[in-house]
């Protein structure tokens, strides 16, 4: 049986890098989790890596101000994953990943380095909206340092977080269904790729020693989580016996509703657009470079979003 890579999770108090640490764990990798010493006195975070801990996972103390520190933690694992959070008010984390890429080429020794992406792929996002392009762009930036330097990549595409878009049946503005009313962007039958973000981590620990997934973007696209927000508003319905009275949001109509939002919704209506009316998840075939999780880890019983809604009623 071959010896499984030692992993340093960099994030991983954050939404994804919570999971990330769990699934590492569960899967029997030596696991260690990047204590920054900007903590101060974030309680909530420091238990955390205190539980973390407690799990088996081993906390290593640095910070990107110390250039060193970085190197020195990054010397001690074969697998570097980045979870840092890149949306709305926290795109300039994203760069921040730049020292991260500088510290794994000096030291030498990182079989895989998987930076913070998780979301859309920003490969193909270079038509996206402002204001929202700017977390297209970092993450572009951050793989050309990557790749310029000569550092194995693994880049995971893992499309919409279910707890962001699930629950409230992707509507924006809210976190739960519905129980009277839902707004259908467009027709409602754009296809979109819905994730649980336990599943998220578990994929993407599950690449960092394949040879299949070297150098390579890996798109989580379980088949039947490939739904339309119609499919998916279909499903709350059946759970609550109810038919929702629905409206239509034309494209257009969408899009000008940006000018009476701040920063941070605007950024989530450009997202918004690309995905539930542009179908950018789902309007490509995966080629040459990229891979599709599932068909790669069928063993994996990844959450169907029937199932996932259940915990709402």
């Amino acid at each position: 049986m071959a010896v499984k890579s030692s992993v340093l999770v960099v994030g991983g108090t954050g939404y994804i890098g919570k999971r990330m640490v769990n699934a590492s764990l569960a899967q029997g990798h030596k696991t260690y989790v990047l204590q920054r010493r900007e903590i101060g006195l974030e309680i909530d975070k420091l238990q955390m890596l205190l539980s973390f801990k407690e799990q088996g996972a081993h906390l290593i103390e640095g910070s990107f101000s110390d250039h060193q520190s970085l190197v020195a933690a990054v010397k001690q694992v074969d697998v570097v994953i980045c979870t840092m959070s890149g949306t709305f008010f926290r795109s300039h984390n994203l760069m921040l990943q730049l020292q991260l890429v500088h510290a794994i080429k000096e030291a030498g020794n990182v079989k895989r380095f998987l930076p913070s992406e998780f979301g859309m792929d920003p490969a193909r996002m270079e038509d996206a909206l402002e204001p929202g392009r700017v977390t297209f762009d970092e993450k572009m930036i951050v793989r050309k340092a990557i790749e310029d330097a000569g550092i194995p990549f693994t880049y995971v595409s893992a499309n919409c977080f279910a707890g962001y878009c699930v629950g409230g049946l992707s509507q924006m503005r809210t976190l739960v269904p519905p129980k009277d009313k839902v707004c259908l962007y467009g027709d409602g039958n754009v296809k979109v790729v819905y994730m649980d973000e336990d599943d998220i981590a578990t994929y993407t620990i599950k690449t960092i020693d394949d040879p299949r997934t070297l150098n390579k973007t890996v798109y989580l696209r379980p088949p039947e989580n490939i739904l339309s927000q119609r499919e998916l508003v279909g499903f709350w319905e059946k759970l609550i016996g109810k038919e929702l009275e629905k409206s239509n949001i034309s494209a257009e109509d969408f899009l000008a509703t940006m000018k009476e939002m701040d920063f941070a919704e605007q950024v989530g209506i450009g997202h918004f657009y690309h995905i539930f009316f542009d179908g950018c998840l789902t309007n490509f075939e995966i080629g040459e470079g990229g891979e599709e999780a599932s068909k790669l880890y069928p063993e994996v019983q990844y959450t169907r979003m029937h199932e996932y809604l259940k915990r709402y009623l």
